[in-house]
């Protein structure tokens, strides 16, 4: 998943626990393997092959399942939540320390947009050749909404699964207690923003802080808007707490790309949540002294 991993479980004995964390991580891996773009022999690699030269493919029912929440996603974003836009990356080499070209800029934008593509499940077609699908915005939200399942259904009653600060929890710690989650702040390093006290869901968060560059005093996150090919510059991060993670964690993305618009947005999805925008301004039903959800 491109970032450190954990899993905590409460079990009657060792060997319980480490059968059902077998479980749940050899479903992680199968996620990464079928939609990591860094891999070669992977789905969504056999799915951008299709899309660079034009064409269609007959996808699987997890497949199709992750499309159909994509594509609801785009909607409710109004285009702002675009799994087609990881082409955009190509200009953003954070590496570089520089900025991009305008021109080149455009000239990606002119292969992003999930309303370019056709979906009529379960075939994706490509009319226009050189498009690209990234499921970096989904799939490890969703790994982990898998694997807190599979550890319910293996008989776990309390546990956490925090696959890069995406987070499920299975039930409160095995006293009752809550369990107790920082957020980290997007500007201080080591620092917490706040801690949340959590028995039940899932929290998912998005921000500006874990890939991006400072040119002249300005700060460029890899949060991309797919209608400008340029990084988002009102809020700095954002964090949702919801039933499942794969909506926590496109909530967060969602108001992260909505800029200034992005706090009134959350507040009408009436989910628990935490905004700091660029200026250190804090707010979101989370803002304030420890919450317990």
């Amino acid at each position: 998943m491109g970032s450190p991993c954990e899993i905590q479980l409460f079990a009657d004995t060792d060997a319980n626990a480490k059968r059902v964390a077998d479980l749940a991580i050899a479903d992680v891996h199968r996620l990464e393997a079928l939609y990591s773009r860094y891999r070669s022999d992977s789905f969504l690699s056999a799915i951008n092959r299709v899309a660079a030269t034009g064409g269609s493919i007959r996808v699987d029912a997890e497949t199709e399942g992750l499309l159909n929440y994509a594509a609801i996603c785009y909607q409710q974003s109004d285009g702002l939540f675009d799994i087609s836009s990881g082409i955009l990356r190509r200009a953003w080499r954070f590496d570089l320390g520089k900025l991009p070209d305008q021109a080149y800029i455009e000239s990606l934008l002119d292969k992003v947009g999930w309303h370019k593509l056709r979906w009529i499940p379960p075939v994706l077609e490509f009319p226009i050749p050189g498009m690209e699908l990234d499921f970096g915005g989904v799939v490890k939200e969703y790994a982990v909404d898998r694997a807190a399942t599979l550890c319910w259904e293996a008989g776990v009653r309390h546990g956490v699964i925090n696959l890069g600060g995406d987070i499920k929890v299975i039930g409160p710690r095995a006293d009752g207690s809550p369990w107790h989650v920082g957020i980290r702040h997007p500007r201080n390093k080591g620092a917490l923003l706040q801690t949340i006290l959590l028995r039940e869901g899932a929290l998912a968060s998005s921000g500006d802080y874990e890939r991006c560059i400072i040119v002249d005093g300005v700060r460029y996150g890899h949060v991309i808007n797919p209608k400008t090919g340029w990084p988002v510059r009102h809020l700095a991060a954002v964090s949702v707490i919801g039933d499942f993670c794969v909506v926590a964690g496109s909530a967060s993305t969602i108001a992260m790309l909505k800029e200034d618009k992005g706090p009134s947005w959350l507040e009408s999805l009436g989910l628990p949540h935490l905004w700091v925008n660029v200026q250190s301004d804090m707010g979101g039903t989370l803002a304030g002294v420890a919450a317990r959800v």
